[in-house]
């Protein structure tokens, strides 16, 4: 890098500007650029090497594309969510190595039709995914707690974190009030193959709350 590190990464963002192109060219593909990341109250500027596959139009989710590409082409993605697949380049990549994937993309788009059977995700709006705050993260974590069914949480405090990653962006905080919105996106979510790694219980089954103030008065 010191020595040839103006070379190594000018050709590293000349070959993602090509792949980013090659990849808008594909039916039902859409690359995260400047006009979606880039603005006021949104990012400063746009890293290019990310690049950021929004695969909505194709009626399939990010999680089953991802899992359809490590079967049939051997590839791993860097991060996915409920509508999103992310591959990640860098200055070690060349054509030798952009190639396959472009290829698996291409492919992919030619069986979308075998994969829009994939289950939905709920995504709450913004205005939903704001809980209200009604103790203490730490009194709820460290208070008498129980675990309940999702079915039976609503309302409840949560005694836990619950974040779906990606983002990596907690749905739920510790003493915050549990609503069905929230609820009902992880429950969709874990089943369509989304990760909540801090909870408890990673698949859901139940969601622990704070014992005290159960319900709201």
């Amino acid at each position: 890098m010191v020595e040839h590190g103006k070379q190594l990464i000018g050709d590293a963002l000349d070959r993602a500007r090509e792949v980013r192109a090659e990849i808008e060219t594909l039916p039902g593909l859409h690359v995260a650029d400047r006009t979606d990341l880039v603005g006021p109250g949104r990012a400063a500027d746009l890293d290019p090497l990310p690049v950021v596959i929004d695969l909505a139009e194709t009626g399939t989710a990010g999680y089953r594309a991802a899992r359809w590409l490590r079967e049939h082409h051997r590839i791993d993605v860097h991060l996915v969510d409920h509508r999103r697949i992310s591959t990640q380049l860098t200055h070690a990549d060349s054509a030798e190595t952009t190639r396959p994937l472009l290829a698996a993309l291409r492919d992919l788009v030619a069986h979308a039709d075998e994969l829009r059977d994939a289950p939905g995700v709920a995504v709450p709006t913004p205005r939903e995914l704001r809980l209200e705050q009604v103790c203490l993260p730490r009194d709820a974590y460290f208070g008498t707690t129980e675990d309940v069914p999702p079915s039976a949480a609503a309302g409840r405090i949560a005694a836990e974190m619950l974040t779906p990653y990606p983002p990596g962006i907690p749905a739920a905080l510790p003493g915050e009030r549990l609503t069905e919105p929230v609820l009902r996106y992880l429950h969709t979510g874990v089943e369509a193959r989304m990760r909540v790694p801090d909870a408890a219980d990673e698949r859901l089954c139940t969601v622990r709350v704070l014992v005290r103030a159960a319900r709201a008065d």
